[in-house]
């Protein structure tokens, strides 16, 4: 299985432009012949956490069916970042498209502090996905910081921990040592998908990067590019696509 980080320049707040941004990723994904793409956090919209509730998707919204197509067309797992809304608070979701199958959606459910006056947590029991022979689980930024949050999925036999940020150059450096500690503990793979550009809070730093599944960084993209980094569960080899935008 070929595992890929996108690593994107979201717009503030223009789904239109972000949409088609994503669109091009996807199919440059499927040229590589990638299975499961994951972008960042809410790369849809970008991290922008006081707009998210005039964002807000719907879990049924039909703004979203496109990803469905393209995941159904190319048998490709596709993850993306977005805020679903809730009668309160807005969550920091990621809804994965399966091929010929329904969504499935992970909420964040460890928000950092600084969220907790836009977001509320999630409250599904999502953790791990079972996709042929790789069970795969899902995290969303300040997760990876909790260790709890690995050490659960890592008992219910997690293969690869998959992780959409929206990190600075302060937050990636952090980041990578945790990632690196939680692949060597847990014996998981680590794909880590990152945003870059301006946010409404920081300047977010990329380097979106796979680790080994005994800690080694097998690679990362640069703190500036868009582009896409892939793993390949089977080889344990990395390359790296460039984008044309």
């Amino acid at each position: 299985m070929r595992i890929c980080a996108a690593q994107i320049r979201a717009t503030k707040g223009d789904i239109k432009n972000n949409v088609a941004k994503h669109l091009k990723f996807i199919k440059a994904a499927a040229q590589h012949a990638v299975d499961f793409i994951i972008f960042p956090e809410l790369s849809l919209t970008g991290y922008e956490p006081d707009l998210a509730k005039e964002l807000a998707f719907t879990e049924s919204d039909q703004s979203l069916k496109v990803f469905q197509i393209l995941s159904n067309q190319h048998s490709l797992y596709i993850a993306i970042g977005l805020p679903i809304g809730t009668a309160d608070l807005p969550r920091i979701s990621m809804m994965v498209f399966h091929p010929m199958s329904t969504p499935r959606i992970y909420s964040k459910t460890f928000l950092h502090p600084d969220e907790e006056i836009f977001f509320s947590t999630g409250t599904n029991d999502f953790r791990v996905m079972d996709l042929a022979l790789v069970k795969v689980a899902p995290a969303i930024c300040y997760e990876l910081s909790v260790t709890h949050h690995a050490s659960t999925v890592a008992k219910q036999g997690a293969d690869l921990y998959l992780v959409s940020v929206a990190k600075s150059q302060a937050g990636v450096g952090l980041a990578r040592d945790t990632l690196t500690n939680i692949a060597s503990n847990h014996g998981m793979s680590v794909v880590m998908s990152n945003c870059v550009g301006e946010t409404a809070e920081f300047i977010a730093a990329g380097q979106s990067a796979v680790w080994s599944n005994e800690g080694k960084l097998l690679g990362q993209l640069g703190d500036s590019v868009e582009g896409m980094i892939v793993l390949d569960m089977d080889t344990m080899s990395v390359r790296q696509i460039p984008i044309v935008l």
